[in-house]
Protein backbone atom coordinates (compact mmCIF):
# COMPACT_ATOMS: atom_id res chain seq x y z
CA UNK A 1 0.00 0.00 0.00
CA UNK A 2 1.22 3.48 -0.70
CA UNK A 3 0.11 4.86 2.70
CA UNK A 4 2.51 4.67 5.67
CA UNK A 5 1.79 2.25 8.55
CA UNK A 6 0.39 4.97 10.84
CA UNK A 7 -2.18 5.94 8.21
CA UNK A 8 -3.19 2.33 7.55
CA UNK A 9 -3.53 1.77 11.29
CA UNK A 10 -5.65 4.92 11.59
CA UNK A 11 -8.22 3.17 9.38
CA UNK A 12 -8.02 0.04 11.57
CA UNK A 13 -8.44 2.21 14.68
CA UNK A 14 -11.68 3.66 13.27
CA UNK A 15 -14.16 0.91 14.12
CA UNK A 16 -16.93 2.64 12.16
CA UNK A 17 -14.89 2.29 8.95
CA UNK A 18 -15.00 -1.53 9.03
CA UNK A 19 -18.22 -1.68 7.00
CA UNK A 20 -16.38 0.25 4.28
CA UNK A 21 -13.46 -2.15 3.91
CA UNK A 22 -14.28 -5.55 5.48
CA UNK A 23 -16.03 -7.67 2.87
CA UNK A 24 -19.28 -9.07 4.23
CA UNK A 25 -19.86 -6.43 6.90
CA UNK A 26 -23.11 -4.66 6.07
CA UNK A 27 -23.19 -2.09 8.90
CA UNK A 28 -21.43 -1.17 12.13
CA UNK A 29 -24.02 -0.79 14.90
CA UNK A 30 -21.65 0.45 17.63
CA UNK A 31 -17.99 0.54 18.64
CA UNK A 32 -16.66 0.46 22.21
CA UNK A 33 -15.22 3.86 23.11
CA UNK A 34 -11.65 2.62 23.69
CA UNK A 35 -11.48 0.52 20.49
CA UNK A 36 -9.00 -0.99 19.57
CA UNK A 37 -7.81 -1.57 23.13
CA UNK A 38 -7.57 -5.24 24.12
CA UNK A 39 -11.00 -6.59 25.04
CA UNK A 40 -12.99 -3.88 23.27
CA UNK A 41 -15.52 -4.78 20.61
CA UNK A 42 -17.21 -3.53 17.52
CA UNK A 43 -20.77 -4.64 16.87
CA UNK A 44 -21.84 -5.24 13.28
CA UNK A 45 -24.47 -6.64 10.98
CA UNK A 46 -23.79 -9.10 8.16
CA UNK A 47 -26.11 -10.42 5.48
CA UNK A 48 -29.46 -9.26 4.16
CA UNK A 49 -33.12 -9.94 4.85
CA UNK A 50 -33.78 -13.27 6.56
CA UNK A 51 -30.05 -14.06 6.38
CA UNK A 52 -29.15 -10.91 8.35
CA UNK A 53 -27.22 -11.44 11.61
CA UNK A 54 -25.95 -9.08 14.29
CA UNK A 55 -22.67 -10.08 15.92
CA UNK A 56 -19.38 -8.68 17.22
CA UNK A 57 -15.61 -8.67 16.86
CA UNK A 58 -13.32 -8.46 19.89
CA UNK A 59 -9.75 -7.15 20.03
CA UNK A 60 -7.31 -9.83 21.24
CA UNK A 61 -4.10 -7.80 20.90
CA UNK A 62 -3.02 -4.47 19.52
CA UNK A 63 0.40 -3.07 18.62
CA UNK A 64 -0.29 0.40 17.18
CA UNK A 65 0.95 0.87 13.61
CA UNK A 66 2.09 -2.80 13.48
CA UNK A 67 -0.50 -5.43 14.31
CA UNK A 68 -4.15 -5.89 15.27
CA UNK A 69 -5.48 -9.30 16.27
CA UNK A 70 -9.23 -9.86 16.38
CA UNK A 71 -11.78 -12.61 17.02
CA UNK A 72 -14.80 -12.24 14.76
CA UNK A 73 -17.94 -14.04 15.84
CA UNK A 74 -20.34 -15.27 13.21
CA UNK A 75 -22.96 -17.40 14.90
CA UNK A 76 -23.97 -20.09 14.01
CA UNK A 77 -20.77 -20.62 12.01
CA UNK A 78 -18.46 -20.03 14.98
CA UNK A 79 -15.59 -17.58 15.13
CA UNK A 80 -12.41 -16.70 13.28
CA UNK A 81 -9.12 -15.32 14.48
CA UNK A 82 -7.92 -12.49 12.24
CA UNK A 83 -4.50 -10.87 12.36
CA UNK A 84 -3.69 -7.74 10.37
CA UNK A 85 0.05 -7.05 10.17
CA UNK A 86 1.56 -3.83 8.85
CA UNK A 87 5.23 -3.48 7.94
CA UNK A 88 6.90 -0.31 6.71
CA UNK A 89 8.08 -0.34 3.10
CA UNK A 90 10.08 2.18 1.05
CA UNK A 91 6.94 3.45 -0.66
CA UNK A 92 4.38 2.92 2.14
CA UNK A 93 3.35 -0.33 3.82
CA UNK A 94 3.08 -4.05 3.34
CA UNK A 95 -0.19 -5.27 4.88
CA UNK A 96 -1.15 -8.92 5.45
CA UNK A 97 -4.32 -10.49 6.74
CA UNK A 98 -4.15 -13.93 8.31
CA UNK A 99 -7.58 -15.40 9.01
CA UNK A 100 -8.62 -18.84 10.14
CA UNK A 101 -11.73 -20.36 11.71
CA UNK A 102 -10.99 -21.18 15.35
CA UNK A 103 -14.31 -22.35 16.83
CA UNK A 104 -17.65 -23.85 15.94
CA UNK A 105 -18.92 -25.18 12.66
CA UNK A 106 -16.47 -23.06 10.66
CA UNK A 107 -13.54 -24.81 12.34
CA UNK A 108 -15.02 -28.28 11.81
CA UNK A 109 -15.64 -27.60 8.11
CA UNK A 110 -12.28 -25.87 7.54
CA UNK A 111 -10.60 -27.17 4.39
CA UNK A 112 -8.51 -25.97 1.41
CA UNK A 113 -11.60 -24.71 -0.45
CA UNK A 114 -12.60 -22.59 2.55
CA UNK A 115 -9.03 -21.26 2.70
CA UNK A 116 -9.27 -20.23 -0.96
CA UNK A 117 -12.59 -18.45 -0.37
CA UNK A 118 -11.12 -16.63 2.64
CA UNK A 119 -8.11 -15.64 0.52
CA UNK A 120 -10.32 -14.22 -2.25
CA UNK A 121 -12.39 -12.30 0.30
CA UNK A 122 -9.28 -10.89 1.94
CA UNK A 123 -7.75 -9.77 -1.37
CA UNK A 124 -10.81 -7.56 -1.86
CA UNK A 125 -10.72 -6.49 1.81
CA UNK A 126 -7.10 -5.35 1.41
CA UNK A 127 -7.96 -3.50 -1.81
CA UNK A 128 -10.68 -1.58 0.05
CA UNK A 129 -8.38 -0.91 3.02
CA UNK A 130 -5.75 0.46 0.64
CA UNK A 131 -8.33 2.80 -0.93
CA UNK A 132 -9.37 4.18 2.47
CA UNK A 133 -5.76 4.56 3.64
CA UNK A 134 -4.82 6.44 0.43
CA UNK A 135 -7.80 8.75 0.95
CA UNK A 136 -6.68 9.47 4.51
CA UNK A 137 -3.08 10.02 3.41
CA UNK A 138 -4.28 12.58 0.84
CA UNK A 139 -6.31 14.43 3.47
CA UNK A 140 -9.79 13.28 2.43
CA UNK A 141 -12.05 11.95 5.17
CA UNK A 142 -13.97 8.72 4.78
Amino acid sequence: MSAPPATVFAVLRDGYSYADWVVGTRAIRSVDSEFPAVGTRLHYTVGYGPLRKDDETQVLSCEPDRCLELRAHAWPAGSARITVRIEPADDGSVVEIDEYPDAGLARKLHNPLVDKLIELRNVETLRRLDRLARRRASGFSD
